[in-house]
């Protein structure tokens, strides 16, 4: 590995010096002209430039499902096989039998598992900013299930139907509380699907680094640039957010398997440079995707499951309600809303799922329901931006090349 490494150095070095003897001899016009363009790109947004974006966007969508046609065709053989595969569960999943009762099954909890995991995907991969889904859609739910939990002294919740909608089980359970432990087994298969989706989106950044490294070509990408600058410039770094991100590299680099494990176990907003460093390094793919997939799925989940679950257990949120409505003036107005969800959700928890669900909406719920509109436009906004300015930088590296040639 360290030989491989090496030779990368190598080439990369006689490349920095053929550039240098080329056309962009002054390295600071060079710098200049790479910043002008950068602050070009990001220009390149719906708000500002919105038809030359969706031009843009449009043309870079073109180009991906190009670029994704041409890997499928010469992947034929996988693809033959993933069809094939395809077409025995079709068969089987229409052919009336015996079986049938596991293939629901399997079907119920297939797409229940694919749905956090896309949602896990959607929250860590490099697409704009990121959507945060634990914020909008994985924490609701646990702290749904553990305030029902509490008010039904159950977890025993009737499937239909839960998960869409939960009501206390018909039988009325007497005596004891429930435990900590109930609800986070209840809860436990979605918040590992979606820690694994977190970290398989954790992937991008370590291939892209890693490709680059073994190619020994430069990649426009300023992730991987600021990396590089931050190895360049190690001794001297001053500021708190580079001996941060100095630090994680450090970590990664020198501990490895439980370095990897460290950063991926908690709330970590560099954890994206412990991937770049990784394949930088060349540190082996199960190495890495194993100790992430270890700490974001089991350790960092439970972590977030127990932060979530003790901040809305009964007594906290009694608690909370009343703090409320001590604050002076404003707290009786603001406590208000508040009383009248808790009640209507008690409500909701006690009502048959064969009667109908009682109508009524707080103003809580509904601010909700925007905030999670907004951000998702924002999140699909972002993506458009973001591919507008993949297809910009295309072009940028175009004239580069053409230019070199010249």
């Amino acid at each position: 590995m360290a030989e491989n490494g090496t030779d990368c150095d190598q080439r990369r070095i006689g490349m920095s010096k053929e550039q240098h003897n080329g056309n962009f001899t002054d390295s600071s016009l060079l710098s200049e002209r790479k910043r002008r363009d950068r602050e070009e790109r990001l220009n390149i947004v719906l708000w500002r430039q919105p038809l030359v974006t969706l031009q843009y966007f449009f043309l870079e969508t073109l180009i991906n499902l190009k670029e994704w046609t041409i890997k499928l065709w010469h992947r034929r053989s996988i693809l033959v096989s993933f069809l094939l595969m395809l077409a025995v569960l079709t068969a089987t999943y229409y052919v009336e039998g015996r079986h049938q009762q596991y293939v629901r099954y399997m079907e119920k909890k297939f797409f229940w598992c694919a749905y956090w995991v896309g949602l896990g995907i959607l929250s860590s991969v490099g697409l704009g900013t990121g959507l945060h889904t634990f914020l909008l859609y994985l924490g609701p739910h646990i702290a749904s299930v553990t305030l029902a939990a509490y008010e039904c002294n159950s977890v025993n919740f009737p499937e239909p139907p839960y998960p869409d909608q939960i009501i206390c089980p018909d039988e009325e359970v007497s005596g004891g509380s429930i435990s900590l432990w109930a609800i986070i087994s209840k809860v436990r298969l979605e918040a590992c699907m979606w820690g694994a989706g977190t970290a398989i989106g954790e992937l991008p950044p370590y291939f892209m680094a890693r490709a680059a490294r073994l190619s020994g070509a430069e990649p426009d990408d300023e992730e991987y640039q600021e990396f590089e600058e931050m190895l360049e410039h190690a001794e001297t770094a001053q500021d708190f957010a580079s001996r941060a991100k100095l630090a994680v590299q450090n970590l990664v680099q020198k501990v490895g398997f439980f370095g990897i494990l460290a950063c991926a176990s908690i709330p970590n907003p560099l954890f994206d440079l412990a991937g770049i460093t990784c394949g930088h390094f060349l540190v082996p793919f199960w190495t890495f995707f194993g100790a992430t997939l270890i700490g974001k799925a089991v350790i960092k989940m439970h972590i977030q499951k127990l932060f979530v679950i003790i901040t809305f257990s009964k007594h906290i949120v009694e608690q909370m309600v009343s703090l409320i409505g001590a604050v002076p003036s404003i707290g009786p107005s603001l406590q208000k809303p508040f009383q009248e969800y808790l009640e209507a959700q008690r409500i909701k928890l006690h009502h048959k799922h064969d009667a109908g669900v009682p109508q009524g909406e707080n103003w809580l719920s509904w601010m909700f329901e925007k905030l999670v509109i907004v951000m998702v436009c924002y999140f699909i906004l972002s993506i458009i931006n973001s591919m507008a300015q993949s297809y910009a930088k295309r072009l940028q590296q175009k004239m580069y090349s053409e230019e070199k040639t010249k």
